[in-house]
């Protein structure tokens, strides 16, 4: 299986919390993973808003960060070119999406196409989780809390 992580699955594999121990089966699973290259900015921001709004312990951040940081080379990852970036304008407006949701989405159409087979778009972003399957991704998890 490949499995295409946003930035709301991703940051799970490195924190616990609701559906970290899902995401770090589902990343045991996969065949190949693969994020957009916008994560390596998006899991550090993650980190250290989670430390800011008093949800994480410095220490835990900088642990997690670190964890991050090595495993990044191991990650696929989907370059934001502006062929990419004009998808994920398109795919915004018809689907309501935030701008990097819109991004993640475009970079998992454009692997799935680079693959020539199906790619598994695991995110825990609601509006994201939608939009996935009207593409023709299919998303994990199932179902969302």
């Amino acid at each position: 299986m490949n499995a295409y992580f946003d930035a709301s699955a991703l940051v799970k594999n490195y924190v616990e919390e609701t559906g970290s121990k899902e995401v770090g089966e589902f990343v045991v699973r996969a065949g190949l993973v693969a994020t957009s290259v916008i994560s390596r900015a998006e899991i550090p921001a993650a980190f250290a808003k989670a430390i800011r709004m008093g949800w994480l312990a410095r220490e835990a951040a900088v642990a997690a960060l670190q964890a991050f940081r090595a495993q990044w080379p191991a990650w696929m990852r989907v370059q934001a070119t502006e062929g990419l970036v004009t998808l994920a304008d398109a795919l915004a407006w018809e689907h309501g999406l935030r701008g990097y949701d819109a991004v993640h989405l475009a970079s998992a159409l454009t692997w799935q196409e680079s693959l020539g087979e199906g790619v598994t778009l695991a995110t825990f972003d609601k509006e994201l989780w939608e939009a996935a399957p009207k593409t023709g991704l299919v998303v994990w998890p199932d179902r969302l809390a």
